[in-house]
């Protein structure tokens, strides 16, 4: 779903704390609250001036010339989604992780010096207005807006350890959220003749798949399993059984390819392995060679 518009914001109690997430195993995983990573308010936002009227999270700014407006934020990064909110204009927006389509600590200007500029980290984020699950262009740039968040360092910690707390929570709740498959990835996937171009391996060496390749051969349209062949191993299952044996558990065949070899599904009888082992000189008539014999030990 694409970005939402709210104008209340989220109350602290629809979340669970990331401590008392990681302190004990969920009752349940269905219907849970959503984990909160991440919770600052007077963050500061800056963004370009011709994005405001995309973010609904800025306000008109102060008359002048800049091209940027600087603007303070509440921030909420939970497992949902992040959240920001301009408590100034009672307005905030909930924006799904698809949504974010980069995020990275950049280095800027600190926009509150004057004269001398200094350097200070922030966490830049491009975001995409549109629905993600529409599967639009990727090129389209109307609705990609640009907008870098500016914290302050608690006691005892960097400006630079500030801004990594925001950003690995920006990550680890982004991963949680991976980007959704479109159909036409699948179409990208079928060759000329309609086919899977991706290649499956098979453990049978003696089958011969892709250009003479043992145990090669293409995958089918619909992404399953190539059809089953004798000796393939882990092929027949309960939904094709019957079209390799018959009601009896007689091998009947099935599919293209050569059948069982002779002897295949029958039992040797005693005889004859006494037979095999007997002419080998090991556990039969024959004599047995001095390898074979156990060494004596005293």
């Amino acid at each position: 779903m694409p970005p939402t518009t709210i104008r209340t914001a989220p109350n602290e109690d629809i979340f669970t704390s990331l401590a008392d997430h990681q302190a004990q195993t969920p009752s349940t995983f269905y219907n849970a609250k959503p984990v909160l990573h991440y919770k600052k308010n007077g963050i500061r936002a800056i963004a370009s001036v011709d994005q405001i009227s995309k973010l609904p999270i800025l306000g008109t700014p102060e008359a002048g010339d800049a091209s940027t407006t600087v603007q303070t934020l509440d921030v909420w990064i939970s497992s949902e989604n992040l959240t920001l909110f301009n408590t100034a204009i009672s307005t905030g927006m909930s924006i799904p992780y698809p949504s974010i389509s980069l995020h990275a600590i950049q280095r800027l200007d600190d926009p509150s010096t004057q004269g001398e500029q200094e350097q200070i980290p922030g966490l830049y984020m491009q975001l995409d207005l549109s629905d993600p699950n529409c599967g639009g262009d990727d090129g389209d740039e109307d609705n990609a807006v640009e907008l870098t968040l500016l914290t302050t360092p608690e006691e005892g910690e960097t400006s630079a350890q500030a801004v990594q707390k925001m950003f690995d929570a920006v990550s680890n709740c982004s991963n949680l959220h991976p980007d959704p498959a479109f159909d036409g990835e699948d179409e990208e996937m079928l060759d000329a003749d309609g086919g899977d171009s991706r290649i499956v391996f098979e453990g049978s060496v003696g089958y011969e798949g892709i250009s003479g390749l043992p145990g090669v051969q293409q995958g089918v349209a619909d992404g399953g399993l190539p059809p089953p062949f004798p000796g393939s191993g882990g092929w027949i299952t309960a939904e094709n059984v019957g079209d390799f044996f018959d009601e009896e558990g007689n091998w009947i065949g099935g599919g293209e390819g050569e059948g069982l070899g002779e002897g295949a599904g029958r039992v040797r009888t005693r005889e004859e392995r006494d037979g095999e082992e007997g002419a080998d000189g090991v556990n039969g008539t024959g004599t047995e060679s001095d390898e074979s014999k156990r060494p004596r030990t005293e």
